[in-house]
């Protein structure tokens, strides 16, 4: 019953999906681990719309439906933090400077740019792909992905020392719990191709320097920095699974 409690927390926190009013969001830090299981309910849904879309019209066309569906369930929420940190990193000079700027609700020419750039790099590798495989490629990307900011919780600590409205997620997952998300994370990995495995390397090694980018220049990390490395996660393994498929 607990875990129910906490996976709807995670649940109505992290997607735009419904929930029970009647939640206890003072328990929403410890929920954080069911992140790669809200991967699954996202990565699901956008490899369905991706099925269905692909019966009507071009690959490429399912494929930005497939990515709106995501969009939608989730409120852009992992989109918006990285658009943040490519405002804050990119146009602040300073810890400080960094923060105020990714708390700044306008977004300037550096969120915009990455996210043009990233949404355009996830088409254009989707569409690349065989398409019996991509239902599977978005629900493995969505589940592993969100595990490095996971990663990021465990090894760092929360920058900013205001009352901000992500501190209240803030949580340093334990070694069982972070095992747990672990298996979870992977699981929807092992439908693809064996070799496909390996496309964790990059994430996870992609994921250590951005923390250790995040943590030299803010001495840790925000929301902020979370929702980025989930979509820069995503990302790299969608470009992995890609170069890896030329061998299967």
């Amino acid at each position: 019953m607990l875990q129910l409690k906490q996976f709807l927390l995670a649940l109505g926190f992290y997607t735009r999906l419904p929930v029970p009013q009647s939640q206890d969001y003072t328990k929403l830090p410890q929920a954080v681990i069911y992140l790669p299981l809200i991967g699954w309910l996202v990565g699901g849904l956008t490899a369905l719309s991706f099925y269905l879309a692909d019966f009507l019209w071009t690959q490429a066309t399912a494929v930005i439906l497939a990515l709106i569906t995501g969009i939608f369930v989730t409120g852009a929420f992992h989109e918006d933090g990285f658009a943040d940190v490519c405002d804050g990193f990119g146009g602040g000079w300073g810890k400080q400077r960094i923060l105020e700027i990714m708390k700044d609700s306008c977004i300037g020419v550096y969120g915009f740019l990455g996210l043009l750039l990233i949404f355009l790099l996830k088409i254009s590798l989707l569409n690349a792909m065989v398409t019996a495989a991509t239902p599977l490629v978005l629900l493995a990307g969505h589940s592993i992905s969100r595990l490095p900011p996971l990663l990021l919780m465990v090894h760092y600590n929360y920058a900013r020392t205001d009352n901000s409205k992500s501190r209240s997620a803030v949580y340093k997952p334990g070694p069982g719990e972070l095992a747990f998300a672990t298996v979870i994370a992977l699981l929807p990995v092992l439908l693809l191709p064996v070799l496909c495995l390996s496309a964790i390397i990059p994430v996870l090694t992609v994921n250590w320097f951005l923390g250790r980018y995040f943590y030299r220049h803010i001495g840790g990390y925000t929301g902020d920095c979370l929702g980025a490395s989930q979509q820069i996660a995503e990302a790299v393994f969608y470009l992995s699974v890609g170069a890896l498929w030329t061998f299967i």
